[in-house]
């Protein structure tokens, strides 16, 4: 079977200058109806960085007619009327980022600002905004087709941990009650969705759509063809059946009830789900959901294939604005200040980090642009946005430094079902880690008329930077602006190991490349580390003996992370079950240490910040119980001092009580809007 394209056979010669938010803008390009209405959490920038303008455009250039509305007021359902009935469907997202995860900090405290939205004011956005958005687009029009996708849908398309109410939640396709969801990268799906929608097929009979979610009567299957292989007991070998083909087969996972009420049947459901994410090999899942005559299966079809380099060049090439749309005045818009003047190379990540969902959502195989198009798009910043004064703040995407890696036999490719390619170390099989597509790149950007300084925003992967010291030198003597900031993540070898991330023997070969080429630049450069606190494996002990190498390193971090189970990563699973899914969970599987009390969880984060006084006692107490008094003092060798200085005596943040999640208004249930 041929793969789709996402390429048009004839691109819509009559862009629109933005996609309309209004009736005023649709009569303004003739239109007496929308094809497809967007509703998104997020404040509408027309710049690729931004979702709703990624997909917006892409249905546009094949010849939809696409609205927009942005964070509409979600009490009433009219502001969801205010571009009238689309004649396919309502594509739903909460933006960029989860709702929950916009709303909240890891210790469920409410954030004081939301990045996506004009003057960064939060709550322009209601908690669990997939479900809350769907919901009024149901009552604004009866009957219109809802589908969802974005970041929160994709996270949360089976049954997962959610950290807020501290429980298992069901599939967000069914708590929305939207007729399909998308997940992923779904560039591919919605092409050809609507090519098949606009051939008359109704949408509830699109039942093969790579990346995509819905729900059937249990027993369902494709065909007489397919056979459905029963995994729900993790103390059972999970195999192929014999003679049945991959992608004729289909996963059953521990239902929505199983794994709700039992730990470990969560993570060996997570370990499956990560196992079947290679999208060349991967095959269906699907999960129960319900007892009794109101049962239904939700059924997962495999990941979607990478886009081409020609289709990445495609969508990351139409008309943008590149600038907020002008409704929003000179509001300030924090998430596009950020990104406004930095380009996306790449597009996937095969690190595998267990605390990032970044692989489950656009994957491990690395979709690339070609250099010619990312020098454009310089060209385009250059001549489009405001304020650009010839600084390109990012060449890069979910790493700086995967670009055109891959692995460099595709038959190996195809059966690998590996969870990451660089550890516990660097795999064999991966091509091109010299670097020289990305250097080449980088010569290229700074040739471009008109710029004067490109640096790099994203993290680096120093595992891989470090395999390859020509990358390095041309990072460290062109494209740093006096820091640079990597992520080692931890010290210690336990954290490190249920993070899959690499020893810090790693950390310290980057650390003397950088400074041997900074000073062979002649320049004073500092790398800025990055960490985690309370993440799955990590004792008090681990904690000390890390916030000891911050002090013998000379690091005094200011801002921190606590760590944040977001749905779907592996290391939620690991804090929910206080079990590893790296490893066989046969016979309980193996337990890993948990750090879920609030008082414990502000100690690891104070550890993280040993040098400020208001975390000083804190620390003083956790030392006596570990028997540690060793480091308390004056000398080099002790972490705190015995006494506060007198300033200190009041209490502070770091020794309050553990604030629980408050309740946060959504829809009134007076308007007949379940709460999610």
């Amino acid at each position: 079977m041929n793969t789709p394209t996402i390429l048009p056979q004839l691109v819509n010669p009559n862009p629109a200058p933005f996609l309309p938010m209004s009736r005023a803008e649709m009569d303004a390009l003739g239109w007496d109806a929308c094809d497809v209405v967007l509703v998104t959490g997020d404040a509408y920038v027309d710049h690729p960085s931004f979702g709703m303008a990624l997909v917006g455009r892409l249905l546009e250039a094949h010849g939809l007619r696409v609205g927009i509305i942005s964070q509409p007021d979600w009490r009433s359902a009219e502001p969801f009327r205010a571009l009238g009935r689309p004649r396919l469907f309502f594509g739903v997202t909460a933006g960029n980022m989860d709702s929950m995860v916009n709303h909240y900090t890891s210790d469920r405290r409410i954030r004081s600002d939301d990045a996506y939205t004009p003057g960064g004011v939060a709550g322009k956005r209601p908690d669990r905004a997939v479900i809350v958005y769907t919901q009024r687009c149901r009552e604004a029009f009866p009957g219109v087709p809802v589908v969802i996708g974005g970041i929160e849908a994709s996270l949360r398309r089976i049954a997962q941990y959610d950290h807020w109410s501290e429980k298992v939640r069901r599939s967000i396709l069914l708590d929305a009650k939207a007729d399909l969801l998308l997940y992923g990268n779904a560039e591919r799906a919605l092409v050809v969705l609507i090519t098949r929608l606009h051939a008359g097929e109704p949408l509830e009979s699109i039942r093969d759509l790579r990346g995509s979610a819905f729900a059937v009567k249990p027993g369902w299957l494709p065909g007489p063809e397919w056979v459905e292989l029963d995994a729900t007991d993790p103390d059972r070998p999970v195999e192929q059946p014999k003679g049945a083909a991959r992608e004729r087969t289909v996963v059953r996972l521990p239902a929505f009830e199983t794994v709700a009420a039992k730990p470990l049947a969560y993570a060996h459901a997570s370990r499956l789900l990560h196992l079947e994410s290679n999208p060349f090999n991967a095959r269906a899942l699907v999960q129960r959901h319900g007892v009794g005559p109101g049962a239904r299966d939700l059924w997962v079809n495999p990941p979607p294939l990478p886009l081409t380099t020609e289709e990445m060049d495609f969508l990351y090439e139409r008309p943008y604005a590149r600038r907020p749309h002008p409704s929003y005045g000179n509001a300030r818009i924090p998430a596009w200040e950020m990104i406004r003047f930095s380009v996306s190379i790449m597009r996937g990540c095969f690190g595998g980090c267990t605390f990032c969902s970044i692989t489950e959502h656009e994957g491990r195989i690395i979709q690339n642009r070609s250099q010619e198009s990312i020098v454009r798009e310089i060209a385009a910043i250059r001549d489009k946005t405001p304020g650009f004064s010839g600084h390109i703040t990012d060449l890069g995407g979910p790493t700086a430094n995967m670009y055109r890696m891959r692995c460099k036999d595709p038959a190996i490719e195809s059966r690998c079902r590996r969870l990451s390619c660089v550890y516990p170390d660097v795999c064999e099989n991966l091509g091109g880690t010299d670097h020289r597509p990305l250097i080449a790149l980088y010569r290229a950007a700074r040739q471009v008329p008109g710029v004067k300084l490109v640096t790099i925003g994203s993290g680096v992967r120093y595992d891989l930077a470090v395999k390859s010291p020509e990358y390095v030198k041309e990072l460290v003597q062109h494209h740093v602006s006096g820091r640079l900031k990597i992520a080692p993540e931890h010290t210690e070898p336990e954290p490190l190991a249920h993070m899959m991330k690499p020893g810090v023997e790693t950390y310290y070969r980057f650390r003397a490349l950088f400074e041997r080429y900074s000073k062979a630049a002649g320049k004073r450069q500092q790398l800025i580390p990055y960490f985690i606190a309370a993440h799955p494996g990590t004792t008090d002990e681990a904690m000390v003996n890390l916030a000891l190498w911050l002090k013998q390193n000379g690091f005094k971090p200011d801002q921190v992370q606590t760590f944040l189970p977001t749905p779907m990563a592996l290391a939620t699973a690991m804090y929910h079950s206080g079990r590893n899914p790296l490893k066989r969970l046969a016979n309980g599987g193996t337990p890993v240490t948990v750090v879920r009390k609030g008082r414990q969880r502000r100690l690891h984060k104070a550890l993280l910040r040993w040098h400020d006084p208001a975390n000083w006692p804190l620390i003083r107490e956790a030392l006596r119980a570990l028997g540690r008094r060793d480091l308390i003092g004056y000398g080099p060798n002790a972490l705190v001092p015995p006494v506060d200085p007198p300033i200190q005596r009041q209490r502070t943040s770091a020794g309050q009580p553990h604030k629980r999640l408050p309740q946060r208004a959504s829809t009134p249930r007076k308007q007949g809007v379940k709460r999610p």
